[in-house]
């Protein structure tokens, strides 16, 4: 049977994005929470494929933390490959891909539909999104709230590096008294320069490019472009950026 379908599927430390392309055109896209258990994920993922009536003709590349996991995949490549090419699609020019994820922040510089360099900082989730969902239920918050609360908020200040001292500090803010507000504006300020000084140490060429989970947040990307000094760009379809980068790859098997 003639595959009709090809398909990214990008299993992220927090969450897992799925696209679907037929005739070269996105004509499904959905995510789900990781969980625990990637394995479980991906199963999760092909029983929707399946429902959708896609699984039984499609071509599939796998990328992300939990790429191994997904052992239906005809190709597992890796989610700097397909960030690149996810965002050449996208923006359509030269940029410097900036992806807050979970559990790393990845920068990638592409040039031409190619990746020419990156950087990724996974030593400590201190500039990572899993450092706002724990600041975030600190502060008895959703991450939706937790980014309304820091528009109306003047950031605190939030030093240390590590996610542990980071907390302690946010405790530290609550138990004076400090406003939600503020602590967390601060929150979001530290992730925002931690994440523009890796950027800014490894270089920006091309105009700056948010993808990921953070994508959503205007507030962050206002934030984040202060701390760069220039205007960083995103996209409707900037979180699925992996898993269309692994669905194009998918149109390249034979």
């Amino acid at each position: 049977m003639e595959k009709k379908y090809c398909v990214g599927i990008d299993i992220g430390s927090t969450a897992s994005k799925a696209v679907v392309l037929s005739g070269g055109e996105a004509v499904d896209s959905f995510a789900l929470p990781t969980g625990w258990n990637a394995k479980e994920t991906a199963q999760a993922i092909y029983e929707k494929l399946g429902e959708k009536g896609v699984a039984d003709s499609m071509r599939c590349v796998a990328t992300g933390y939990g790429r191994v996991c997904v052992d239906y995949a005809d190709k597992i490549v890796t989610e700097i490959t397909c960030h690149g090419k996810g965002a050449w699609s996208l923006f359509e020019k030269d940029v410097t891909v900036i992806d807050v994820g979970g559990q790393d922040t990845k920068v990638i510089k592409v040039a031409g539909g190619k990746v020419l360099d990156f950087l990724m900082n996974d030593k400590c989730a201190a500039g990572t999104g899993k450092f706002l969902e724990v600041m975030a239920t600190r502060l008895g918050a959703s991450l939706k709230e937790l980014y309304e609360l820091g528009e109306k908020g003047e950031p605190l200040s939030i030093s240390a590096m590590c996610t542990v001292f980071a907390e302690s500090e946010v405790i530290s803010h609550i138990g004076m008294g400090k406003r939600r507000e503020d602590i967390a504006a601060g929150v979001i300020d530290s992730v925002a320069s931690r994440v523009a000084g890796l950027a800014s140490r490894f270089g920006i060429s091309g105009a700056p490019a948010l993808t990921g989970g953070l994508c959503g947040s205007p507030y962050f990307i206002r934030v984040l472009s202060e701390k760069l000094g220039q205007s960083v760009q995103t996209h409707e379809f900037a979180r699925y950026a992996g898993a269309l980068g692994a669905a194009l790859t998918a149109e390249g098997l034979q």
